[in-house]
């Protein structure tokens, strides 16, 4: 073997942050299960085309050829997958799907993020209406109670609404494709002088406080209803409002947020969009939102569809765990095993000591901080 060596942005995990990584995951699944979802498995290796509907400015996939010179890649993503099986297997709508596993992605050198993460999430499709999105938001912020994350802020976005505003705009294609990018990239100085031709008209007010269009909810809100009334934005700005209630009344302790001035988190959201995140970090600890036609990329039928899926590592990372119990080794003779199990079944954070002599278990005891438990003392 030449190089031992982990691959770039890979790691081993072992020892306490793998077992609280598996207490998070088995925590995170059996809420799933438990609200009525059902398993949904797929392999960690696709067809490129799956991924096409897939944002990758930040990150490349792992790409292989197969035997027909056919290009695979490590899956980026888990939701692409589930429209794959939806549009290939002939499952029955609706359906409520959870799932979990890695995603693989290659990020830029440097950038302090692994290549490798997990994720579990769930996807709800044939549902239409704010009740699917809201169950979404329920799972989610659930989640993060039974992990007692405190100070969550869940950040809310639209994925039409930047276009439906600029729809209305009077400026030729060419300027709103412009404004847009603008906006997007924070170019101040170009958004301004792309919009000037609309300044005293009714859009002047909203458009000058537009790429700061995000924050306390409220705030965003009063600014938003500035713009001429347009029945699309109406009901984008109720639905809005209303996902805002649903979470104070069912998370009173958790934040709301809203950011209506930056590009959808992916190509393929056709609706609300969620995030979670807590003070500790800028790093997303869910995302989630509707994409209600993503599977026509795999065949043409519309069906509704939203989903959230949890960064278990982010999770790992900002967690608070109890301080590790100290381990109880169990040193017995081999004609004591019966007795030995006993003792372990009796002893929480126990573990069977297998070294050869009491000398062998003692200096184990000491190395590992462990209390020793002999049992051929009573022989």
């Amino acid at each position: 073997m030449k190089n031992k060596n982990l691959p770039n942005g890979t790691r081993d995990e072992f020892g306490s942050q793998a077992e609280i990584k598996e207490t998070i995951q088995m925590k995170l699944l059996t809420l799933f299960k438990n609200r009525g979802f059902q398993k949904l498995t797929t392999p960690a290796l696709e067809y490129s085309d799956v991924f096409e509907p897939l944002s990758t400015d930040n990150y490349r996939p792992y790409q292989f050829l197969d035997e027909q010179g056919e290009r695979l890649v490590l899956r980026p993503d888990l939701t692409l997958p589930v429209a794959r099986v939806m549009s290939t297997t002939g499952v029955d709508l609706p359906v409520k799907w959870y799932y979990s596993g890695d995603v693989f992605r290659i990020k830029k050198r440097l950038s302090g993020s692994y290549n490798q993460t997990t994720q579990a999430g769930i996807e709800i499709i044939g549902y239409k209406g704010l009740k699917a999105d809201w169950e979404c938001l329920q799972v989610a912020l659930s989640g993060c109670q039974q992990l007692q994350l405190k100070d969550v802020t869940v950040e809310l976005s639209e994925a039409k609404f930047v276009d439906t505003v600029i729809k209305q705009l009077d400026l030729p294609e060419p300027t709103k494709a412009s404004l847009k990018q603008a906006l997007f990239d924070k170019d101040l100085s170009r958004y301004q002088s792309l919009w000037s031709p609309l300044v005293g008209t009714p859009f002047e007010k909203f458009l000058s406080e537009w790429p700061w269009l995000f924050g306390n909810f409220n705030q965003v809100i009063r600014v938003v209803e500035t713009l001429p009334r347009a029945t699309e934005l109406e009901s984008i700005i109720q639905d809005l409002i209303a996902t805002k209630t649903f979470i104070n009344r069912q998370f009173p302790n958790y934040q709301v947020t809203l950011d209506l001035s930056i590009r959808s988190p992916q190509s393929y959201y056709t609706g609300m969009a969620f995030r979670g995140f807590t003070g500790k970090s800028a790093d997303y600890l869910f995302s989630g939102g509707r994409y209600d036609e993503l599977l026509t990329n795999f065949q043409k039928v519309k069906v509704s569809a939203v989903g959230v899926a949890f960064d278990v590592d982010a999770l790992v990372e900002r967690a608070d765990w109890p301080v590790n119990q100290q381990t109880t080794l169990i040193y017995f003779d081999s004609e004591q095993w019966q007795l030995a199990e006993k003792k372990l079944k009796e002893i929480p954070n126990s573990t069977l000591c297998l070294s050869q002599s009491l000398a062998a278990a003692k200096q184990l005891a000491d190395n590992s901080n462990s209390v020793l438990l002999d049992l051929t003392e009573s022989r």
